[in-house]
């Protein structure tokens, strides 16, 4: 074969090789729409003694009873499901439709239990409206107790499903899929108003505080039921779930419980008065409304910003949850194996005290910190991600 022949056949590989990626990608980044209501679908699988639906419409529920069910999600490499918890109580009359989720991140209990706790105290038959809570949506994580979805798709990998929301039902991953699924058939047509309850990651320990935009009414209404010291101002990151809510039309936003990996039975009570106020509030449940964050005294950043460690070696912090630092405040200092000093920390800024490390050591470029600030960045430094 001649050389120029080669070279024109070199070129028209490559060539159909870039435009197929194109392609990929642009089918990767355009999620299915949902439809705007849908009918509920039983699979015909009974799981546990409860039925099995790959699409929900709590308007095919009856009034004034709790329902348990299977949400059948995304499929696993052996060809099974990953099925995610669903409770729903249907009120005995018309209202609202709230939707609690938690265990978008697989690390994060409280949060799984914070919702639980406030689906047991609902009693339907004196309820307006509809809640539904969805427990587990990232089971893989969660049966690892990890933060993040592993998968096999190029090797192993993990993904943090809070930065793939709404998904896409037809992505090139299962945590999009899953992502697009339980959007689609499960939240979005079932959903006047949402809460997405988080916790700190596994490493961090973090305080009781919203993450949510003030801007939006319901938004602000919501956060300020809750009797949380400290609220974080700021519609934070793409891809989260309380996001694409809101890209959606639905107000939504993130209660942060505590720390990852345990049970925080002493913080869990402030975040269910917090909702079953919210509940009161747009009168889905009787009852006079408890502490707010005016009673907490809340402290409201516009911003997160993140002290790094510049070494590697033994931490000893100086500062506490919730204590209000300020401008060169000397907040921790390291230590090498010889116990010299290495690296002394100090705030950049004014501001609260929302997480601070849990381990002792830590390799360059962790957060060792991260302060709740109404002030700008300092330039230069690098965005809070937790």
């Amino acid at each position: 074969m001649k050389t120029k022949t080669v070279v024109f056949l070199l070129v028209n590989l490559l060539t159909a090789i870039a435009f197929t990626g194109i392609g990929m990608a642009q089918a990767q980044s355009s999620a299915v729409a949902a439809p705007a209501s849908i009918s509920t679908v039983y699979t015909g699988d009974v799981i546990n003694g409860k039925k099995v639906v790959s699409s929900l419409n709590t308007s095919d529920l009856a009034p004034g009873k709790k329902h348990l069910l299977y949400f059948q999600g995304v499929q696993m490499s052996t060809g099974q499901y990953w099925y995610v918890s669903v409770i729903v109580a249907k009120g005995a009359k018309p209202g609202k439709r709230f939707t609690l989720t938690s265990g978008v991140h697989g690390d994060e209990m409280s949060s799984v239990h914070t919702v639980q706790t406030v689906m047991n105290q609902l009693n339907p038959a004196e309820m307006s409206g509809t809640v539904m809570a969805v427990l587990d949506i990232a089971r893989p994580a969660m049966e690892s107790m990890q933060r993040r979805w592993p998968s096999s798709g190029r090797g192993f990998e993990l993904t943090d499903m809070n930065r793939e929301w709404p998904g896409n039902e037809n992505g090139f991953s299962a945590v999009s899929r899953q992502a697009g699924l339980v959007f689609n058939r499960l939240l979005k047509p079932n959903t006047d108003l949402a809460i997405d309850f988080h916790t700190g990651t596994t490493g961090l320990d973090a305080a009781a505080f919203h993450i949510g935009d003030m801007r939006i009414p319901d938004v602000k209404t919501m956060m300020m039921l809750y009797p949380v010291p400290a609220i974080w101002d700021n519609p934070v990151y793409p891809g989260v779930l309380h996001n694409a809510y809101i890209d959606a039309g639905i107000p939504c936003f993130t209660p942060e419980v505590g720390v990852a990996r345990r049970l925080d039975l002493d913080m869990i009570p402030i975040f269910v008065e917090g909702t079953m106020n919210v509940f009161k509030h747009y009168g889905m449940v009787p009852g006079a409304i408890g502490r707010t964050a005016v009673d907490a005294n809340v402290y409201i950043g516009k911003n997160a910003i993140p002290v790094l460690t510049t070494h590697g070696g033994f931490i000893e912090l100086l500062v506490k949850l919730n204590t209000k630092v300020t401008p060169g405040q000397k907040v921790a200092i390291q230590r090498n194996a010889f116990g010299e000093v290495v690296a002394e920390y100090s705030s950049p800024v004014n501001g609260l005290i929302g997480g601070l490390r849990s381990d002792a050591t830590s390799e360059p470029g962790n957060v060792l910190l991260f302060i709740l600030a109404d002030a700008a960045p300092v330039s230069g430094a690098a965005p809070y991600s937790e």
